[in-house]
């Protein structure tokens, strides 16, 4: 586990408070753990319901050949050598 070295202060009225730690008591868990976690948890499901995407059969082939075709611009090459929100570390 990375070392915490930055701060989230939140401010909650009492009947979420109590939840929150009458949930986070029922797995085992600090207050800070279970909302650290169930935030991250929150995050990930937002940044991933914005990447997932359907598609029909033509529509699909040509989303195919385009990402085969050779990058042409350098921006897109950076674009696509970043690493996505979630795997970035926090400083």
């Amino acid at each position: 586990m990375a070392p915490r070295d930055s701060v989230i202060n939140l401010r909650a009225d009492s009947g979420r408070r109590s939840l929150i730690d009458r949930a986070a008591s029922a797995v085992g868990k600090s207050r800070t753990e279970f909302v650290l976690e169930a935030a991250a948890e929150k995050a990930q499901q937002v940044l991933l319901d914005r990447t997932v995407f359907a598609l029909d059969e033509a529509s699909f082939q040509r989303f195919v050949k385009s990402l085969d075709a050779p990058l042409k611009t350098r921006a897109i090459k950076r674009l696509l050598a970043r690493r996505a929100p979630w795997e970035r570390r926090s400083k």
